[in-house]
């Protein structure tokens, strides 16, 4: 079995509102339910905002450190899935349930071999 990332592409701004939260992570819910019981989930996770996060640049042999995402944009890495799936086909179709689950944009990559 290969092993596929689904990375959630998430709009910057707030939180939704509860009542269009609570339904849009009850369909996510079902989904990873799904992918558990087909024995293709590996593990999933959310990320806080990307202003939370903090990038480390190497030049000239020093490691610089900056906060925020490397790049500006108004979109950026909300969550990920890593799932075992036969080919690239099955891949997709578990990211087509991802992406209705979660209404927004969802990247199916293959994980290279050896990495996990």
């Amino acid at each position: 079995m290969n092993q596929y990332l689904i990375s959630v592409y998430q709009p910057d701004g707030g939180v939704p509102a509860p009542e269009v939260l609570e339904p849009i992570m009850r369909a996510v819910e079902e989904v990873n339910a799904e992918l558990r019981e087909a024995g293709a989930w590996v593990f999933a996770g959310g990320l806080f905002p990307s202003s939370t996060a903090t990038v480390l640049r190497v030049k000239d042999s020093e490691v610089l450190t900056t906060d925020g995402p490397y790049v500006e944009g108004k979109e950026h890495l909300g969550g990920f899935t890593v799932i075992r799936a036969a080919d690239l086909d099955e891949a997709l179709a578990w990211g087509r349930k991802v992406a209705r689950a979660i209404t927004l944009p969802v990247e199916v990559r293959p994980l290279q071999h050896g990495t996990c």
